[in-house]
């Protein structure tokens, strides 16, 4: 249950950072620019709240993080397509372009750091 605690804080972090994106960020950069500074930040601090998170519960062992993260991504593109689609009247295909790396669009950062920042970090602690 805690695991699903963790990625609505995620959600908190995700909504707090794409409302910088569009109300600061995108001001002085431009949309493309801001959405790659803002997959990048994002990724970033899922990451350190993963490790903080992980070290926190003492979780080391390798398939316990590796469904953490499965959970996490799963959980991400189900809140992505399902909300933005049906709740925020997005099509799919606007949906999937924050996707198309040929386009500068670089989320899909975001889902490979979330899947992998819990094997990551509990391997590096594990070490310790």
């Amino acid at each position: 249950m805690q695991i699903v605690g963790m990625w609505g804080f995620f959600l908190i972090i995700a909504i707090i950072n794409g409302g910088m994106r569009e109300m600061i960020i995108e001001k002085h950069t431009g949309e493309l620019t801001a959405h790659i500074i803002s997959t990048l930040l994002l990724s970033v601090l899922i990451f350190i709240v993963t490790a903080i998170f992980i070290h926190y519960k003492n979780i080391t062992d390798s398939k316990v993080l590796l469904i953490i993260g499965l959970a996490w991504v799963v959980m991400t593109i189900s809140f992505e397509f399902l909300f933005f689609h049906y709740i925020g009247g997005k099509s799919w295909s606007q949906l999937l372009a924050d996707y198309n790396f040929m386009k500068g669009r670089i989320f899909l950062l975001v889902l490979i750091t979330t899947l992998l920042s819990p094997i990551v970090t509990g391997t590096l602690f594990n070490k310790q």
